[in-house]
């Protein structure tokens, strides 16, 4: 009998609209290879839920969240239609969702394989070989920290936000990236300020309590400042980096550079939630945004939001066969320069559903 798996598929703004499709048939794909059995149920969030409902995301669209296996999102978004004083924005979909389902890890893992570079803005015996995970905290900091606001006093506008940890949030996400350490290279660098900031050294601190109690990885601390200068130096030194929230927001930008695209960089984030198939709640995004730019030209690459898709698989449904054979077609398309205008090399560039087409194929060749 196959197992059923029920996801939730919010492709949001922009050109989230076109590559959420795109994850979403190579999932189909996956079924009808290796007999699973998918229902997705749409929802809206980002502008389009602020323009249907006027809010970004709504209560009951939530629940769907909640109670589903696992959360495929696309993008949200349109710095055209941004106001920065408004309280409805988009982006508040995706904190309400990370902050009420506690998922409070967001993984971003940048890999340069051959075929990506010459892609790379950076020279390739600096890329050649780099394969980095990136583990940010994603429920505490200053997105999250009280008080946070604007006034006027003295005739000056004045603001605050407030960066703001506990211990247990610092434990956890740590802890984490230990454990993904084991199942890789065995280093972890957790990135801070703590020759300036109170929750800098109140993460040191931590980091150092819990990378006790795994003697089989090694861990190393650097500063933030450092590890932004590192990333473009030498990249191949990284293998997990684990850092707070903003921190991480940053570094994983600049990160994703290394192989030339963000259209490249799938996500996951976790959280302390099982779903019912006693695998973690998460929630997968490709890093790339809303891109309204090339949206609606049939343009945008898709390649993100499929191996999220395959993250998707592997972290929330125990699939770990069927998440490899996504990540190989993806490989081979790449490597056959099948693939959009933004990184083809053959002359011959693909429109998106083409892409999305080319692996979806090449998962229905998969062996069973």
């Amino acid at each position: 009998m196959s197992q059923t798996y029920n996801l939730a598929v919010i492709p949001g703004d922009g050109i989230g609209q076109e590559v959420v499709p795109q994850a979403v048939k190579v999932l189909r794909a996956v079924g009808e290879t290796f007999g699973h059995d998918f229902e997705f149920t749409e929802l809206l969030a980002g502008w389009v839920a602020i323009d249907a409902y006027g809010v970004p995301i709504r209560d009951e669209d939530l629940e769907v969240c909640r109670r589903s296996d696992a959360v495929l999102f696309g993008a949200n978004g349109d710095p055209s239609r941004d106001v920065i004083r408004s309280e409805v924005r988009p982006e508040r979909a995706l904190l309400r969702i990370r902050k009420e389902l506690e998922l409070f890890a967001n993984l971003r893992p940048v890999k340069v394989t051959p075929d990506l570079v010459p892609h790379s803005p950076l020279r390739p015996e600096l890329v050649e070989g780099v394969d980095v995970l990136v583990v940010r905290e994603l429920t505490g900091g200053i997105y999250f920290g009280q008080p946070s606001r604007r006034w006027e006093e003295g005739g000056e506008r004045r603001a605050v936000d407030t960066m703001y940890y506990t211990e247990g949030e610092v434990r956890r996400v740590v802890r984490m990236a230990c454990e993904l350490a084991r199942t890789r290279r065995g280093l972890v660098t957790s990135v801070d300020k703590a020759n300036v900031l109170s929750t800098s050294r109140l993460w040191r601190e931590i980091a150092t309590e819990v990378s006790e109690e795994y003697p089989d990885v090694t861990m190393e601390h650097l500063l933030v400042d450092a590890t932004a200068m590192y990333l473009m130096q030498n990249p191949q030194r990284f293998d997990v980096i684990v850092t707070e929230n903003m921190f991480g927001d940053i570094l994983t930008d600049e990160a994703a550079q290394l192989t030339g695209s963000y259209s490249l960089i799938p996500s996951a984030s976790l959280g302390a939630q099982n779903n019912r198939h006693g695998h973690r709640l998460g929630f997968y995004e490709p890093i790339h945004g809303s891109a309204p730019d090339i949206a609606g030209r049939g343009v945008a690459n898709p390649t993100a939001a499929i191996l999220s898709a395959a993250m998707l698989l592997r972290s929330s449904l125990g699939l770990e066969r069927e998440a490899a054979a996504i990540e190989a077609a993806v490989a081979r398309a790449l490597a056959e320069g099948k693939a959009t205008p933004d990184i083809a090399h053959n002359g011959v560039a693909l429109t998106t559903e083409q892409a999305g087409d080319v692996v979806a194929w090449y998962v229905r060749e998969a062996k069973v």
